[in-house]
């Protein structure tokens, strides 16, 4: 029967193959097609007519969760990414500085989003770099792999009341670990450094690699003891659910060749060929396409989607589900399209309402940060790296994997002192009743009662905590000014009172959705960061690391006071490129968009598996929590239909097959260039295309 199922799915190719018009920028000549096979990639449009599994999004979650769910057979999956492949541009991707020097942001491999203008940031448009390339925004980012807390991810499972413990932070905890590989630094780096770290905490046999640079720059080594000097503790365990304090953290580096792991690498690159798994670039999804026989819980039938605005638009049917994976500002820009979402915003972008779901797009939240630069005497990765430029030697891979990775995640008490920080936490309490009628961009009485909830786990569980309200981080990576080496010490709002809304103004999908993070909207937010910035410069003026520190070039003495540093901060903050929380995973009354097995609500078969479900911003960079979510998505979808319970990630087959507790792709050594490190075809794919015949080629 799984062979007629084959049989079938491959004379449905040829249909759908016409629909692919476009030609692929990434497609690059190898001889005999082994390494297209190999991947799962298709680059020449031929997908089915139908799949069990339609994942809308091939970026960090989106990947992941193909990978997992097509390790089972008897399940089809298809992927649809909108972005190309990244083959093209392998070294701006796989090299870690590249992400400082040549990397994708600003190019067509970036959404290149933009925000409204921001009245409270200088009335500034700001941009919103997200991937736009298999892989997503985990091909672009800045590598850093930084967990939440325990604080934070159970008050999660507390705001949607998880009774099943799925979105608890053991659960959380052993998904991401799930996720990861780690390696520990050389002895010579860690020394350099003075990285401390526990391996217990860490993951041990999963597709993402997480380890240190291969080279460290000196001036690393007198961060954390920079940092005890004025009190902030040093972390002795960052990964083990207390992610506060000062350390060095891991990146998402591949140490056998130092590369960059993403999800592409990861999750798809090592795969031996499956036949129930496509992945297609070049396919921009236009919306959802509903049976509304029953209009309390509609049910998808099929994806639309289109290789370009100008191409005709493409149905794949869905069997099973639709997962939607595109990240805080594709999701709910789907959904919308599809016309689920507000009804005003949608009958005002000339959208048919299917379903009405308020808080679609809203509670938005995002972190922000700006920046304090000093000159130094000391030797940076910036003057190294241009200085191996200049005489060509020196740029070997180990050099070239340094990026930056010194972080403290600093409490309230250490930003405004014990004193002050509870008055603080009072005048945001005050606030409470101004801020939802005045700040929440819905009229809705469900988003308002999810602002509620939030602005107060955010007052009342992490304010007071020992979380992080402020990320510093320690960048080594910048030009010189006026002849001299620059360094920077930024600051990064982690947990922000400020919310705002993605929504769409037009009928047309290809037109780019309407980002209003609504920045510094609320005043604690301004606080709070200058008091990180405060700090950031207190940092740079002491010892140790002030004894490589000359004098500071921005913003520069004349920001002394409170009001200088205000005036200043509110005209130079942007995105620390970690939106989150669009579509959120709350009750219903609160203005939810899924429920915590990630159903969308009035949704049959459509799930939400990507950043947008996080209720609350996390005091951590995002990329680690995702994995985490997508390896627990993968599981809940996987029990639901095979009805076995949570399938085990434990072992090291990347093969497709009939069983559900089939484990991770194998980590692999071998970067993304035009060998993979896949696997050799196995003999049960050999035997299913054999008794499919020559079409049966198409599959792969």
């Amino acid at each position: 029967m799984r062979s007629l199922g084959l049989l079938l799915l491959t004379v449905s190719i040829a249909h759908q193959a016409s629909a692919f018009s476009s030609g692929h920028r990434d497609i690059y000549h190898d001889h005999y097609g082994r390494d297209l096979r190999r991947r799962n990639i298709v680059y020449d449009g031929q997908i089915a007519d139908s799949y069990d599994f339609v994942v809308v999004g091939g970026g960090t979650a989106g990947l992941a969760i193909a990978s997992r769910l097509s390790e089972d057979s008897n399940t089809t999956v298809l992927v649809l990414e909108a972005g190309d492949t990244g083959d093209a541009v392998a070294d701006r991707i796989n090299v870690p500085v590249n992400a400082y020097y040549s990397g994708l942001p600003g190019s067509s491999y970036d959404w290149q989003y933009t925000t409204v203008k921001q009245p409270n940031a200088g009335n500034r448009a700001l941009p919103w770099p997200r991937g736009k390339v298999l892989g997503g925004s985990s091909a672009m980012n800045g590598m850093y792999t930084v967990r939440p807390s325990k604080i934070e991810v159970d008050a999660w499972a507390s705001l949607i009341g998880d009774d099943t413990n799925k979105w608890s932070w053991d659960a959380l905890f052993d998904n991401m670990k799930d996720s990861e590989t780690f390696t520990a630094p050389s002895s010579d780096v860690q020394q350099e450094g003075q990285i401390v770290f526990n391996a217990a905490s860490r993951g041990t046999n999963g597709p993402v690699h997480a380890t240190y640079p291969g080279f460290m720059v000196p001036l690393v080594g007198n961060w954390t003891t920079t940092l005890a000097d004025i009190g902030v503790a040093i972390s002795d365990d960052a990964y083990g659910g207390e992610g506060w304090g000062a350390f060095i953290a891991t990146s998402s580096i591949n140490p056998s060749n130092w590369t960059r792991s993403y999800s592409r690498s990861a999750y798809i690159d090592p795969l031996p060929p499956r036949p129930n798994l496509a992945v297609l670039p070049n396919a921009t999804v236009t919306r959802l396409i509903f049976d509304t026989s029953n209009k309390n819980n509609l049910t998808a039938t099929g994806v639309e989607w289109a290789a370009s605005a100008n191409a005709d638009r493409q149905t794949v049917k869905v069997n099973k589900e639709v997962i939607l994976a595109s990240g805080a500002i594709g999701t709910p820009h789907v959904l919308l399209h599809s016309g689920v979402g507000p009804s005003d915003v949608l009958q005002a972008a000339g959208v048919d309402v299917a379903l009405e779901l308020p808080g679609v797009g809203q509670h938005l939240q995002d972190h922000i940060s700006t920046q304090v630069v000093f000159k130094t005497t000391a030797d940076t990765a910036g003057s190294l790296h241009a200085h191996n430029l200049a005489v060509n030697s020196g740029n070997t891979p180990a050099f070239l994997s340094f990026i930056n990775s010194a972080t403290a995640y600093v409490n309230i008490t250490d930003l405004l002192g014990p004193d002050s920080a509870p008055q603080f936490k009072q005048q945001i309490s005050d606030a409470l009743s101004t801020s939802l009628s005045s700040l929440v961009p819905s009229t809705s009485d469900e988003v308002k009662a999810g602002y509620e909830a939030i602005y107060n786990t955010t007052l009342n569980t992490f304010l007071m905590s020992p979380l992080g309200q402020v990320e510093i981080l320690f960048a080594l990576t910048g030009g010189q000014v006026d002849g001299e080496n620059t360094v920077a010490i930024q600051a990064a709002l982690q947990h922000p009172f400020s919310q705002g809304r993605i929504y769409i103004s037009s009928s047309d999908p290809f037109t780019p959705p309407v980002i209003d993070p609504q920045y510094l909207s609320h005043s604690a937010d301004l606080t709070i960061l200058r008091e990180g910035l405060k700090l950031a410069r207190k940092i740079g003026n002491t010892a140790p690391l002030s004894n490589y520190l000359d004098s500071e070039v921005t913003p520069g003495s004349s920001v002394q006071s409170d009001d200088d540093w205000e005036q200043w901060l509110v005209n130079q903050i942007g995105t620390e490129y970690h939106p989150s929380c669009s579509c959120a995973m709350l009750p219903l009354e609160q203005g939810g968009v899924v429920d915590a097995n990630l159903k969308v609500y009035g949704l049959a078969n459509v799930r939400i598996a990507d950043a947008s479900v996080f209720p609350i911003q996390f005091s951590a960079h995002l990329q680690a929590p995702v994995y985490g979510l997508a390896e627990q998505a993968a599981r809940i979808i996987r029990a639901t239909y095979n009805g076995v319970g949570w399938p085990s990630a434990n072992q090291a087959n990347g093969t497709a097959t009939n069983s559900t507790s089939t484990g991770a792709p194998s980590p692999t050594g071998n970067a993304q260039h035009d060998t993979s490190g896949a696997a050799p075809r196995t003999v049960g794919a050999s035997v299913v295309l054999a008794c499919v015949g020559v079409l049966a080629s198409l599959l792969l």
